[in-house]
């Protein structure tokens, strides 16, 4: 019968096509406008490592002084680089990566490039295996390259191909900022969006090419982006030596399962008790343990204004919904006298119930159709914004398949009531009037 109704359905579409189009376009403008602000917040609210989000915890404790202190207060977003270290030797996770962003300056060899300058990440050995980074050639450094201050570094396949052509850059020198590097690995793309690891250097547009042991950085006083955030009333000429009170490190772990977090929550609680009887921590244990989403959401990385456009969106499907409802209600039931033959023919109400639903049904296949070119329309404009997740805008297939869902279904939930008020018509008064 299915075949049969979509035949019928068909034929009453092109009797009627001014009042067809107006359906289908009205179905088509709500659907673009909603599909391309949802894959906008889809793409900017979605997991950047699902594998292992919930088993990723980025650590923040309490180090500042008592001043305007207030229990339940929220930590620091960083960690001062002595508790970063002193975490880091302790090793109390199944792997943890103390970071930093930076930049420097890139002196090719020969003289067909000219200088340039590139994003650096400072890190330990366990952030490749921790973030699953995926290598083209070579490896990551050791934990014996971070305590021994090596001389290496890890850099992207982009920058590897710029510097070096086709040939493999493993083995060759990287001149940063006049210090010789020795690239041991390459990694293959890979751009987690968001930034989760570092929101402070770029939430969605991170340039980091070149990623350096973070002992080796500070060895040779690499320059550093980012946050910062100095506290107590000490005055200090380097606010990146061990002992100074600021905060300007990230600390992820990785534990075994997610069920490990209370644990190792425990053990950042002993740690700070413990600070805090050296003298070093004025406040009671005052810490944070978020795994990656938890961490997202604390930080609010999706902005406001997605999250108001797409509200917005869905508002004005629901308005053009009504209009559909409208236009459906006087096709239907401009079609009474058909609908009373039909019945007096012997079909039932539920028939020219389903008759009616795949009639709507149709319509938002095409209003589907043309509202995924709106869509595509849309995310081209917004990838023509300056807004550093622009780039990011593109239809993935779930949302190619979610795009006729939403047209299907809302068409199908606009036809309803005239469906209904249809299979409610009296035959005997139809074929009377007649």
């Amino acid at each position: 019968m299915f075949g049969y109704y979509l035949n019928l359905a068909l034929r009453s579409l092109r009797r009627n096509r001014v009042l067809t189009a107006l359906m289908v376009l009205a179905i088509a403008l709500g659907i673009g406008a909603s599909m391309t602000t949802l894959t906008v917040f889809h793409v900017l609210s979605g997991d950047p490592i699902p594998q292992k989000s919930d088993r990723l915890f980025y650590v923040q404790l309490d180090p500042e002084t008592r001043d305007g202190y207030k229990p339940g207060d929220e930590p620091q977003d960083q960690l001062t680089r002595f508790d970063a270290e002193e975490l880091l030797r302790q090793k109390k996770a199944k792997r943890q990566a103390m970071m930093t962003g930076g930049g420097g300056v890139v002196e090719p060899e020969g003289n067909k490039l000219k200088p340039f300058t590139v994003g650096l990440r400072y890190t330990s050995a366990d952030f490749f295996p921790m973030f699953d980074v995926p290598f083209l050639r070579g490896r990551a450094w050791t934990g014996g390259d971070d305590d021994g201050r090596a001389r290496v570094t890890v850099v992207t396949r982009e920058l590897g191909e710029k510097l070096f052509g086709g040939s493999d850059p493993v083995g060759r020198e990287l001149r940063i900022d006049g210090h010789a590097l020795r690239i041991v690995g390459v990694i293959d793309d890979w751009k987690p969006a968001p930034h989760f690891y570092d929101l402070n250097t770029g939430r969605y547009d991170s340039d980091e090419q070149a990623f350096v042991p973070i002992s080796t950085a500070l060895d040779l006083k690499l320059g550093r982006n980012g946050s910062m955030n100095c506290f107590g009333r000490t005055i200090v000429n380097d606010p990146t030596a061990q002992n100074v009170p600021c905060s300007w490190m990230q600390y992820w772990v990785e534990l075994e399962s997610a069920g490990d977090a209370a644990a190792y929550k425990r053990y950042l609680d002993n740690y700070s008790e413990q600070q805090r009887s050296a003298g070093r921590f004025e406040r009671p244990a005052n810490t944070r343990l978020r795994n990656v989403m938890e961490w997202l959401e604390f930080r609010q990385v999706v902005p406001g204004d997605v999250r108001l456009q797409m509200w917005l969106a869905f508002a004005f499907l629901v308005v053009c919904l009504l209009n559909t409802v409208g236009l459906l209600l006087a096709k239907f039931l401009r079609r009474s006298g058909e609908i009373g033959v039909r019945r007096a023919l012997g079909a039932s109400r539920m028939e020219i119930f389903k008759q009616c639903l795949v009639e709507a049904g149709t319509v938002g296949v095409a209003g589907g159709a043309l509202g995924l070119v709106l869509a595509l329309l849309g995310l081209w404009a917004v990838r023509q914004r300056p807004a550093e997740y622009a780039q990011l805008a593109h239809l993935d297939g779930g949302m190619l398949a979610l795009t006729f869902v939403l047209a299907i279904g809302a068409s199908l939930l606009a036809g309803l009531l005239p469906a209904w008020r249809a299979m409610r018509v009296p035959p005997a008064l139809q074929l009377k009037s007649q």
